[in-house]
């Protein structure tokens, strides 16, 4: 089984660096990749999958191939559940799906709420398309209620998802229990070097979503993804690696931890094969200067959620 790198909280907690994200996988997928070494599994409500995740998990715990101590489990609190005294609700109804007592951390996902008409519309709409908001998000009192969550046992950590730098500041002056991680998009296009800086301040860990640069989105279809840049497959060839490795093993350099999805089982092992080598000090200066910025940002959200950028909280407005 392959031996990965952890990265530790504030708190002491140790995260694994490499883990599974389970956005549109099936359950094979999962299965392959606890018999592969992961114990990191990423999941959340809004990904529909927390059930069909705690029945291989169940498992795995029932039959004894893994000790719940040696998972490391992710969730996170939908849009719709963006309300202090909706927080306990949500992460309980997660955790019966995961059948767990506990995860190692739960994230605000985003931080502009949505009103949706019950638990099961995580998406709403109105009869226009566009996202039914609830302007009403209070992100001080929501963490204060995501606190309530580490002392009842129910997380070991909190943090938060999609959070821009004044939105951090905000949560850093208010909390008891600061945010232990930062999940956001983060890849060799996108390094998001000023978010980095600021959470470095705080001692929050940064976690990357779409570490490959999201291969699959739509975007690619005219302009060309990080997999296939030249300096990227350079690389990988004169070290004899593939490329998803080379761009995995620049962000865990940079003290980044990443979920990359998959559902290929080969793909799945060779992403999490990246500890038995190092890039030096010239390929990590190659690989920062692919930085774009913000226009290399993939994810944003208003595609999907129709009018979220008029809620008072879209965290994209401004640099970082």
């Amino acid at each position: 089984m392959e031996q990965v790198a952890k990265l530790k909280f504030f708190n002491g907690l140790e995260m694994p660096m490499v883990g599974l994200g389970t956005w549109d996988i099936e359950e094979g997928a999962l299965q392959v990749a606890l018999e592969s070494g992961y114990r990191h599994i990423d999941t959340a409500a809004l990904y529909r999958n927390e059930a069909a995740i705690g029945g291989v998990l169940g498992r795995w715990l029932s039959q004894g191939r893994v000790a719940r101590e040696d998972l490391f489990v992710t969730t996170k609190l939908p849009m719709i559940g963006c309300r202090a005294d909706d927080v306990t609700k949500f992460l309980t109804s997660s955790l019966k799906k995961l059948q767990l007592s506990y995860v190692d951390l739960y994230l605000v996902h985003f931080p502009a709420g949505l009103k949706g008409k019950d638990e099961d519309d995580l998406r709403p709409q109105g009869p226009d398309g566009r996202s039914v908001l609830d302007k009403d998000t209070d992100l001080e009192r929501l963490w204060k209620a995501m606190e309530e969550q580490v002392d009842a046992g129910r997380a070991k950590s909190i943090g938060i998802s999609n959070f821009n730098s004044v939105q951090i500041e905000r949560i850093m002056k208010c909390c008891r229990i600061q945010p232990a991680n930062h999940q956001v998009e983060i890849h060799v296009f996108h390094q998001q070097k000023e978010l980095r800086a600021l959470c470095l301040k705080h001692n929050i860990t940064m976690c990357a979503y779409g570490p490959l640069g999201a291969p699959y989105k739509d975007e690619w279809t005219e302009q060309q993804p990080p997999l296939l840049h030249p300096a990227v497959t350079s690389l990988a060839a004169r070290l004899g690696r593939t490329p998803a490795q080379v761009l995995l093993r620049h962000l865990v350099q940079l003290g980044v931890v990443v979920v990359p999805k998959s559902s290929s089982p080969e793909r799945l092992r060779q992403n999490l094969r990246i500890f038995d080598f190092k890039l030096s000090d010239e390929d990590m200066r190659e690989l920062d200067s692919l930085d774009r910025g913000r226009d290399g940002k993939i994810f944003i959200f208003k595609n999907v959620y129709l009018g979220i950028e008029n809620h008072p909280e879209f965290p994209f407005h401004i640099p970082y």
